[in-house]
């Protein structure tokens, strides 16, 4: 039976430093994008997808996070004595239910696939999905939600790929891949960060991931890979063929937000999807294009 998909994981405790000296004090996960910040556009993908329980995987020095998802009970207050109706309601997305949200310390820095090991508790024999804040996937249906249609059809794990350019494939976990319908394709083996000669496709996975409980099995003996950190890619890589597995070439437009690029190109295109701040942005980068 396949069990239905309501917990997602996501792992927040990274140190930020591509965008020094702006993380020194502050998450990078909280940079917003126009005025929200990355976290929250995750955690609206993953509502989008029925998710209803949320875990973050963080660490010392990063509970604004957690906080940020909290009543403040002085700023509502004040809003609402000034009745700045439009404040209260842009602070609508950044509140969740009651005991919804719990938060796990990833100690030490060893890698997504112990972050995701620090999580077993709240996952237990649960699937999951994971959302990596770094990306934005932006426009139609939620990514996540696109997944768990795939991982509702076949169960076991479905991840998000993109086709990157294969000097790039160093940079991802990349897909050896068997049959292939155009969108969904069978995964039948994957390499993390292969130099481009060795790369056996040009499928990446990105930062989307809904995976079954049984993965925990090899996350538990704390192996190392590249980097000597613990890969989620090795772990997944144990358990092909024992459960099914499948890439998505999913809907939508990826922002690596994880990048300075790529966060300056999700600013100004979701500006430029805003009514109130459109024109007002193309008038201004006439002047520097």
């Amino acid at each position: 039976m396949i069990k239905p998909l309501k917990k997602a994981v996501l792992p927040v405790a990274g140190l930020g430093t591509r965008f020094l000296p702006a993380t020194k004090a502050m998450p990078k996960e909280m940079l917003p994008v126009v005025d929200k910040p990355l976290i929250q556009y995750a955690i609206d993908e993953a509502r989008a997808a029925g998710i209803e329980e949320f875990c973050l995987v963080t660490a010392r020095g990063k509970d604004n996070l957690i906080d940020y998802f909290d009543v403040a009970y002085e700023l509502e207050a004040t809003l609402q004595a000034r009745q700045k109706e439009s404040a209260m309601k842009a602070l609508e997305s950044s509140s969740v239910e009651a005991g919804s949200l719990v938060a796990v310390r990833q100690q030490n820095p060893l890698g997504l696939g112990h972050a995701i090991w620090c999580a077993r508790n709240f996952i237990g024999s649960d699937p999951f999905a994971i959302l990596l804040p770094d990306d934005i996937v932006h426009g139609g249906r939620s990514c996540v939600a696109q997944l768990a249609d795939v991982y509702h059809q076949t169960g076991g794990n479905v991840v998000a790929v993109n086709e990157v350019p294969h000097e790039w494939t160093d940079r991802y976990g990349v897909l050896k891949i068997g049959k292939d319908d155009g969108q969904k394709v069978e995964v039948t083996g994957l390499v993390e960060k292969p130099a481009p000669q060795d790369a056996p496709s040009n499928l990446a996975i990105i930062g989307r991931y809904v995976l079954t409980a049984d993965v925990l099995k090899p996350l538990s003996a704390l192996k190392t890979g590249v980097g000597g950190e613990v890969q989620l890619t090795d772990a997944m890589a144990e358990m092909i063929g024992k459960v099914p597995f499948h890439g998505l070439r999913y809907e939508g437009t990826r922002f690596d937000c994880g990048s300075k690029l790529g966060f300056l190109e999700a600013q100004v295109a979701m500006a430029l999807e805003r009514d109130d701040l459109a024109d007002d942005v193309r008038a201004f980068l006439k002047k520097y294009v």
